[in-house]
């Protein structure tokens, strides 16, 4: 049997936590909670199965949209879940940064997110990315404007734009996604990393983002596995 292939940057983006609520009688805000319990089981499992990146799709700017009440919620889960969890991610040496726009965001959520980012900085076994205040088309603005600003002080040519430094340029210097998981059966990528996505296979399980263990997990490498990744090629 041939050797599985292991992704080095896999991609998730966590639907159907109010969903899998709404299925039990129970508020969105419960269904939040218990996808947020099932992310550090799960990332454990990633990570041991040899992926080295894993970006979750954990706030959107849109999500900025929903009710008040929901937003304070999910906040205060943010808060909670980083200065829990930081004790976790530095004994199993895993590095965290956060990708996303600091707009909007309140200061206890920053001064968290800052904390976690500093307590884990020299880690090195796997990177754990949290696109939080996050959407794809507003990194790529950021990221022009941020290569605008260096042209404009004469610290690069326009010639010197290419792919690859535009990439230096996303909110984290990360390799590009080798697989997205999108859960719940949702059809659509969602403004999620749209620049690092580009050859990015794609797998979309009906299954509800709290329900989706390392079980699941295994079952998506294996499909993982069947695909041919040809870059372009016929």
């Amino acid at each position: 049997m041939d050797e599985m292939v292991i992704p080095k940057h896999v991609g998730i983006i966590m639907d159907g936590n109010g969903r899998w609520a709404k299925k039990r009688g129970l508020n969105r805000s419960f269904g939040h909670k218990k996808g947020a319990e099932n992310l550090e089981k799960l990332l454990m499992h990633i990570y041991e199965r040899g992926v080295k990146y894993v970006s979750v799709y954990a706030f959107s700017t849109e999500n900025f949209n929903r009710s008040n009440d929901e937003v304070k919620f999910l906040m205060d889960l943010f808060v909670k879940y980083i200065s829990k969890k930081t004790k976790t991610f530095v004994k199993n040496d895993l590095k965290v940064v956060f990708s996303g726009s600091k707009n909007n965001l309140r200061d206890d959520v920053l001064n968290s997110m800052a904390k976690l980012e500093s307590a884990t900085e020299d880690c090195k076994t796997g990177v754990f990315n949290i696109c939080l205040n996050y959407g794809g088309r507003l990194e790529i603005v950021d990221a022009v404007k941020e290569i605008s600003k260096k042209v404009k002080e004469g610290k690069l040519e326009i010639d010197d734009i290419n792919e690859e430094l535009f990439s230096h340029y996303m909110y984290q210097d990360l390799p590009d996604l080798d697989f997205v998981i999108r859960t719940s059966g949702e059809l659509r990528i969602s403004n999620f990393m749209l620049w690092q996505s580009s050859y990015a296979e794609y797998y979309f399980p009906d299954t509800l983002f709290p329900d989706f263990d390392g079980k699941e997990f295994d079952k998506a490498l294996e499909e993982f596995n069947k695909r041919n990744r040809r870059f372009g090629g016929v």
